[in-house]
C-alpha cells in the first residue's frame, strides 16, 4: 500500500471511529437494555446515594421503560449482584453509588462492553474524575455526569432514570439540557404540571465527558426534537459549542438560560457543578454569534419553548391584537412597542369588513370586539386579520369574567389559525381561573397560552427573533 492510500485508509478509519464514538451518545437516550446499579443498604451521610433513590429509579424504569431493565444490587438483596450474571450486556448503565463504589462499578461495566454510563451521584474529587476519564480513554465508554442527579428522560421509549416516582412529562418536541439538577427538576415539574410536550431531558451534571456540544449534535439530528433548551453555568469548549449551534439554529431554535452571571454567583457555580463560568459579556456575545436566543429566567424559558414548539417563526414586526376587552388590549399594545415590535396597520379593506359585519366594533388595532364576543365573532375577525398582508402575527385576548365568552368558544382559534400556518398566533385568557378554564380546551392544541398579555408579547418577540436568526443564518 502506498503512502497516499495509507493516509486515505487512516482518514476513513478515524472517521469511522468518530461515528461509532458519537453513536454511544445516542445510546444514552435510545438503549435497548439498561442496568441500574445501586445498593439496598448504602446510605451516604451527606450525598444522594441511598436505598430510597435506588428503589425509586428501579420503580420508574420497570414501570415506564419499554426496553429491558436489569437491576444490580451490589449488596445482593435485589436483582443481580454481579454484572457477570446478567443474561445480556446492557448498552447503558445507570450508577447510583458513592464515588468510590461508583468508579469500581463503572470500570466493571466498561470492561464487559457497556457503551455508556449515567453517573447519578456527586461528590467526586479531581482524582476520581480523572479515574472516570481514564475509563473513557481505555474502553471508549461515554460518561454522562457525574452529579447528574436525575440522569435522562426519553418520552418516546419511556426511559426515565429520575427518582421521583411516576413523574413523566407528556410526549412532545422540546428537549432540555439542564446543568443543574435543581433547575432541571423545576423545569420537569413545570412541564408535568402544565402538560407541556417534552422529547428528552439530559441532566448533565459535571460534564467530565458528554457535554453541551455532544448533546446539541444529538438533539440537532433528533427527529423528535423541535426546540432545544439549555440551562448552563459554564462551558468547556466555547468554539465548538458556537460552531455546532450555528449549524443547528438553521433548522431548530436553541434557547439558553445562563446561571452565574454575577461575580458572586459565578463562584458558587464553580463549586456547584465544577463549571468554568467565565464573563457574562463573553457568553452573551457567543450566544448572539451562534444564533442562540437568550432568556432571563425559568418562566421565560418555558414560555418561549412552548411558543417555538407550537408556532412558526414570525417573519415581520407587525402584530395585530384581537380582544374582547379594552384595557388588557391596550396593555398588550404598550408591551408590543416596548419590545421593539409594531402594531400592524390593518388595510382599509380589512377594517371595513370587520366594522360592516359587527356595527359598534372599532377595527383600529388593537381591536376591541366588545365583551359579548363569542366563537363566531372571534373566528370571523381572526380570519380577516390573519388574511391581511400587513399582519405578521396575532395576539388574542379572551377573558371570561365580565364577558360572555365561554371556554368552548376557544375551539375556533386553532381551527382558524390553521388556515394561515405561516403566521404565529398566541392566546391570552388573562388571569388565574380564566386561564385554567381555557387551558383545558386549548392546552393540547398548537396555540400557546399565557395568563398575561405581557408574556404573550414576549413569546411573539421570541418568534420574531428566531425569524431573524433564520434569515441571517
Amino acid at each position: 500500500m502506498n503512502m497516499n492510500n495509507l493516509s486515505f485508509f487512516l482518514h476513513l478509519n478515524k472517521f469511522g471511529l468518530k461515528v461509532k464514538f458519537m453513536d454511544k451518545v445516542k445510546v444514552i437516550f435510545e438503549p435497548q437494555k439498561v442496568v441500574l446499579v445501586g445498593s439496598s443498604r448504602i446510605r451516604e451521610k451527606v450525598g444522594m446515594a441511598s436505598p430510597q433513590l435506588f428503589r425509586n429509579v428501579v420503580y420508574n424504569m420497570r414501570k415506564l421503560f419499554r426496553g429491558k431493565t436489569y437491576v444490580l444490587d451490589v449488596d445482593g438483596k435485589a436483582g443481580y449482584n454481579k454484572l457477570s450474571k446478567l443474561p445480556k450486556i446492557p448498552e447503558l448503565a445507570v450508577i447510583m453509588l458513592p464515588p468510590k463504589q461508583s468508579i469500581e462499578q463503572a470500570e466493571k461495566c466498561a470492561k464487559i462492553g457497556v457503551k455508556a454510563l449515567a453517573m447519578i451521584t456527586g461528590g467526586y474529587d479531581d482524582e476520581q474524575r480523572q479515574q472516570l476519564l481514564k475509563l473513557k480513554e481505555e474502553y471508549g465508554v461515554r460518561i454522562l455526569g457525574p452529579n447528574t442527579i436525575m440522569g435522562v428522560i426519553n418520552t418516546t421509549n419511556g426511559l426515565n432514570t429520575t427518582f421521583e416516582r411516576n413523574v413523566m412529562p407528556k410526549k412532545g418536541k422540546i428537549a432540555f439540557i439542564p446543568q443543574s439538577g435543581g433547575v432541571g427538576a423545576c423545569l420537569l415539574d413545570w412541564a408535568c404540571f402544565y402538560s407541556i410536550g417534552v422529547s428528552k431531558f439530559a441532566f448533565v451534571g459535571d460534564k467530565i465527558d458528554v457535554d453541551d456540544v455532544d448533546l446539541l449534535r444529538y438533539f440537532g439530528n433528533d427527529k423528535n426534537t423541535k426546540v432545544i433548551c439549555i440551562y448552563m453555568e459554564g462551558i468547556k469548549n466555547g468554539r465548538k459549542f458556537i460552531e455546532e449551534a450555528r449549524k443547528i439554529v438553521k433548522k431548530k431554535p436553541i434557547l439558553a438560560l445562563k446561571g452565574g452571571i454575577t461575580q458572586e454567583s459565578a463562584k458558587r457555580a464553580k463549586s456547584h457543578t465544577a463549571s468554568i463560568a467565565g464573563s457574562d459579556e463573553i457568553f452573551d456575545a457567543a450566544f448572539k454569534k451562534a444564533g442562540i436566543i437568550r432568556v432571563e429566567d425559568i418562566e421565560e424559558l418555558m414560555n418561549a419553548a412552548v411558543a417555538l414548539s407550537k408556532q412558526p417563526p414570525m417573519r415581520g414586526d407587525n402584530v395585530a391584537i384581537v380582544s374582547n376587552v379594552g384595557g388588557p388590549a391596550i396593555l398588550a399594545a404598550d408591551t408590543v412597542v416596548r419590545n421593539n415590535l409594531q402594531l400592524a396597520s390593518l388595510s382599509e379593506k380589512t377594517k371595513k369588513k370587520i366594522e360592516s359585519s359587527y356595527p359598534g366594533v372599532d377595527a383600529t388595532n388593537p381591536i376591541d370586539m366588545i365583551a359579548d364576543a363569542r366563537a363566531e365573532r372571534y373566528s370571523r375577525v381572526l380570519e380577516l386579520v390573519l388574511a391581511d398582508k400587513n399582519v405578521d402575527g396575532v395576539l388574542i385576548i379572551n377573558m371570561l369574567k365580565s364577558c360572555f365568552f365561554e371556554p368552548e368558544d376557544a375551539e375556533v382559534i386553532p381551527e382558524t389559525a390553521a388556515k394561515y400556518p405561516k403566521k404565529p398566533v398566541v392566546d391570552v385568557p388573562a388571569g388565574g381561573e380564566d386561564f385554567t378554564f381555557v387551558y383545558k380546551v386549548l392546552g393540547n392544541t398548537d396555540i400557546p397560552l399565557y395568563n398575561l398579555p405581557e408574556k404573550a408579547v414576549k413569546a411573539l418577540k421570541i418568534l420574531r427573533t428566531y425569524g431573524k436568526i433564520i434569515e441571517k443564518h
